[in-house]
């Protein structure tokens, strides 16, 4: 084979990436062959996958494990496995670029957390650079590897210091190889070439791998009897024993969603967690169930305890995967897990599933929507029984993603509804559930009623809740995007309709500073100046200090509707207010004086433009023309 060798230059950031690694994790270097082993585990499970419809792709070579070999007289460590391999093109995609969509992500989260020089462990992995922390304990790495199906193989070689190299190469089978050039090893660090620290790790971090992790080991054992030389009364003469090599599998290899839970330690749990999620940090809380009957499968799931950096990203993968029968299937699995519990972390093993589905198929499946519905109602009750101080720090990772649910899955809407927390005007800002909210409302008190926006602070103090404060009522103050949606289809709880602070006719009782067709000819006149911006002018039954404020009739877009979806780049069809006013108000008695003297007065035109003004303040929005605002209220400060 002609052999053709290419340098690469990394790119700046991943040069960044790789001298943090190299320099900055001075402690957990062992995590390195869990994330060398943890990838030869999934180059298996694809292989294992793609000969579910691929016949022949395995040829002779059936038999999966992943192999550790070392070298103590050349320090070096190599991890080997018969996995799917990879082409030229994929070496360069998946090896020679360092977390793709993370890279940014990764090396902020370092800087935040490394001014003490000890980079946290749990970032290895999540941000996929799990291969790269190879070089945390080696100084140089080699990966050989063959795709499956494919007569060429590709070596890849790197030392870290900003490039590497890539030529063809051969290998007898396929999968991937890859060596370590140890650094040396300084006083009291672990040796990675010993047989028994890689026994130790491999037990800690990589025990439950599904695969027979071998190592060749030399023991010592008796010389066998007719091998072994003897004197004339038949007593042995010489050595009685001799080193030989034999090849041992160092993981137990047990699919633990299959054990019994009382066979089960915490520990082995966390562990578990570990692997399949490359997180560092141990799990909120679990759920390990076995169904037996006609819907049939075992799973262990998992609530992590902080929400990933890209959770809200558009490529962020569910962390469900399915097995049958311990065949792994496919990771990501959407039609196990709703988009609400994204989340969720574990293993879903179905005996009884098709081994040649397709996504396709899956998407129909009558036993994969009988155990997600399952599923979902045993997480639902997993975190309506959680502990309230350990279910705060959940709402305050996932709520807004859990959120979600209320709209999409009308089937756990009610159980949705009961696991909503949100502050309110009473709560001090601590975090207060809907049924919390119903005990302690007033006999008089009809609806549940809520407000939306962007801003906690410009939100508690909107003068849209006035007359709610006045009277005594808690208002919930929703900040997240998604509660627009969450409002559209909650409509009530435990039969109280919920109720928006801005839109439509609030029912208050409230005198409005006189009869009705004593100032509609004012209305009129700041309806026609106004007529660009607002659809109608109204006496308020919503404030008592304030002056003015913007509202919408109840099938209105509400203001941060519009602002959502303008932000989204989509088209928002024209949507004006309503202008409410406080007749009770002194300024609207100087208005009306004013009108009555002299209607095309141009100071009282400004004045009702300043009324505009203040109204959209007041929901912290941005006044059209904020110079004519700054020098009315100059005037206004000078007449003063």
């Amino acid at each position: 084979m002609t052999v053709k060798t290419e340098t690469h230059e990394f790119k700046t950031e991943v040069k960044q990436l790789l001298n943090l690694i190299i320099n900055s994790l001075y402690s957990n270097k062992e995590i390195f062959l869990r994330e060398l082993i943890s990838n030869a585990s999934d180059a298996i499970d694809k292989l294992r996958f793609k000969a579910q419809t691929e016949e022949g792709i395995l040829g002779n070579d059936t038999e999966f494990n992943i192999r550790i070999e070392s070298d103590k007289d050349k320090n070096t460590l190599t991890v080997a496995d018969n996995g799917i391999g990879m082409t030229c093109d994929e070496v360069l995609e998946n090896i020679g670029t360092i977390a793709k969509s993370g890279t940014g992500a990764f090396l902020e989260a370092i800087a935040q957390i490394n001014k003490d020089k000890t980079l946290a462990p749990e970032l290895i992995g999540q941000f996929g650079v799990g291969f790269y922390s190879s070089f945390i304990v080696a100084d140089k790495v080699t990966l050989l590897t063959r795709a499956a199906g494919q007569d060429k193989a590709v070596r890849w070689e790197s030392e870290g210091d900003g490039k590497f190299t890539i030529s063809e190469a051969e290998k007898d089978s396929r999968g991937t190889s890859i060596t370590l050039k140890l650094k040396k090893r300084e006083e009291g660090e672990p040796d990675f070439t010993d047989e028994w620290t890689i026994r130790d790790i491999i037990k800690q971090h990589s025990d439950f791998v599904a695969y027979p992790i071998l190592m060749d080991v030399e023991k010592e054992e008796p010389v066998p009897d007719a091998e072994q030389l003897k004197d004339k009364d038949g007593k042995p003469i010489g050595k009685t024993t001799r080193k030989v090599v034999k090849t041992e599998t160092l993981n137990s290899m047990k699919a633990i969603w299959s054990k019994n839970k009382k066979d089960i330690e915490d520990k082995e749990y966390e562990e578990f967690y570990r692997h399949i999620s490359h997180d560092w940090q141990p799990p909120l809380e679990k759920l390990h169930l076995k169904l037996e009957g006609t819907t049939e499968y075992s799973a262990l799931l998992y609530i992590p305890s902080h929400a990933p950096f890209d959770l809200f990203a558009p490529s962020f993968k569910h962390g469900v995967q399915l097995y049958c029968k311990r065949v792994f299937i496919m990771d990501d699995c959407k039609e196990l897990m709703p988009e609400y519990l994204r989340f969720i972390k574990g293993v879903v093993d179905a005996p009884d599933l098709n081994l040649n589905i397709s996504r396709e198929i899956l998407q129909q499946d009558r036993l994969v929507r009988n155990i997600r519905r399952n599923l979902v109602k045993k997480i639902l009750d997993l975190l309506a029984n959680m502990d309230p101080e350990k279910y705060l720090k959940f709402w305050e990772e996932f709520g807004a993603v859990l959120k979600i649910g209320a709209h999409t899955d009308p089937d756990n809407k009610d159980r949705i509804a009961d696991l909503l927390r949100y502050k309110t005007t009473k709560s001090e800002g601590k975090w207060r559930s809907l049924k919390d909210y119903l005990a302690a409302m007033p006999e008089d008190q009809k609806d549940i009623y809520y407000i939306t926006g962007e801003n906690l602070s410009a939100l508690i103090n909107s003068p849209l809740l006035e007359q709610l404060k006045s009277k005594g009522y808690e208002v919930l103050l929703m900040t997240d995007p998604i509660d627009e949606w969450v409002t559209q289809s909650l409509t009530e709880y435990d039969g109280k309709p919920l109720k928006s602070a801005e839109k439509g006719d609030l029912d208050l009782e409230k005198a409005d500073g006189g009869k009705k067709e004593d100032y509609e000819d004012l209305f009129k006149h700041i309806r026609t100046q106004l007529q660009d911006n607002i659809k109608e002018v109204r006496p308020s039954k919503r404030l008592t200090d304030s002056v003015a404020c913007l509202s919408g009739d109840s099938y209105d877009m509400s203001g941060y509707m519009e602002k959502i979806l303008k932000s989204a780049g989509q088209k928002v069809p024209e949507n004006k207010r309503v202008l409410e006013l406080n007749m009770a108000h002194p300024v609207m008695e100087r208005i009306g004086a004013m009108f009555e003297e002299d209607k095309n007065n141009e100071r009282l035109n400004e004045y009702i433009h300043l009324l505009m003004d203040l109204a959209i303040i007041g929901e912290g929005g941005k006044v059209e023309d904020p110079s004519r605002f700054s020098k009315l209220v100059g005037n206004l400060m000078t007449e003063a």
